[in-house]
């Protein structure tokens, strides 16, 4: 299904230490009438899944206007990434069901709220948040959680996922930092190390496999997978055209493959050479290829 990534903007109600659009804050938000010509013309162009994202959709208040639009232009799902806050409020979860959200993805990147409120720079973010996941599960309503998997957190991922599955979340995404914007800013204190995270995500996805939810990883390469391998998300990622900041990416899938990821030349030699994107490109350009070992 042919989906778009509609970037509303770049203000935020949270400040993640490991945001990677912080950079684009001082750009603000984009006009209501420059995103519903981006999703009439996608539409035109038979998109059918559309993901609204930023910054932050949801403070954003003509949200429930463009999501009408957009289900008025014909889009099948209608997905909003969010850092789930305001879903705390019912209510504004009723109103963008009404309007036509079906899919919603909040984030939540910590079991506490010590981890979570810590990462996000927001106090009382992780009860928000929380609330906003019980609030959607009882409307009976679709949740793809993300995690971005950072140094303060991969140790905790298991109880992590204990949690995610405690709240009945229909699917669950753990995404290594991707170390641009304030990741890059904050380097050295948010990015792990993959080899020391690996058994840590190993532990969470068998948790929610045992409890049949459907959980995968993204941006860890494969050799960091071994056993796992089924689980990486890169293979199912559907194509993606994104309108960003002031350009768009017609397909990101192979941006990503072409300019935001990258192989060393030992990578060659390993069997997953050619479905693996390999690794974000900070990140061996800050740590090197010591730990990464080609799969015979």
């Amino acid at each position: 299904m042919k989906r778009i990534d509609l970037k509303t903007g770049f203000l935020c109600n949270n400040d993640c230490r490991f945001c990677v659009q912080a950079h684009k804050k001082q750009f603000g938000n984009k006009s209501t009438d420059q995103l519903k010509e981006y999703l009439s013309q996608a539409a035109q162009d038979r998109y059918q899944t559309v993901v609204f994202t930023g910054g932050e959709p949801t403070i954003r208040p003509d949200i429930i206007e463009l999501v009408k639009h957009a289900k008025s232009s014909g889009f099948n799902v209608i997905q909003v990434q969010s850092n789930g806050r305001r879903f705390a409020n019912i209510d504004f979860c009723k109103e963008m069901i009404s309007a036509g959200v079906n899919q919603f993805n909040p984030a939540l990147h910590g079991h506490n709220s010590k981890i979570h409120d810590y990462l996000t720079q927001t106090e009382g973010a992780f009860n928000q948040t929380v609330k906003g996941i019980i609030n959607l599960k009882i409307l009976n309503q679709k949740v793809i959680t993300n995690s971005v998997i950072t140094q303060t957190n991969y140790r905790h991922l298991p109880q992590l996922a204990l949690l995610l599955v405690k709240l009945k979340v229909d699917q669950i995404q753990f995404a290594f930092v991707h170390a641009v914007g304030n990741a890059w800013k904050n380097f050295d204190t948010v990015v792990p190390r993959k080899l020391l995270v690996a058994p840590y995500v190993k532990k969470a996805l068998n948790i929610s496999i045992n409890s049949g939810v459907v959980a995968m990883t993204e941006a860890i390469p494969y050799c960091f997978m071994a056993g796992y391998e089924d689980f990486v998300a890169e293979e199912r990622i559907p194509d993606t055209k994104i309108f960003d900041l002031d350009t768009v990416i017609e397909n990101f899938t192979e941006t990503r493959r072409s300019d935001c990821k990258i192989k060393a030349d030992k990578c060659h030699a390993c069997k997953f050479f050619e479905k693996c994107e390999g690794p974000w490109k900070e990140y061996p350009e800050h740590f090197g290829w010591g730990e990464f070992r080609p799969v015979n």
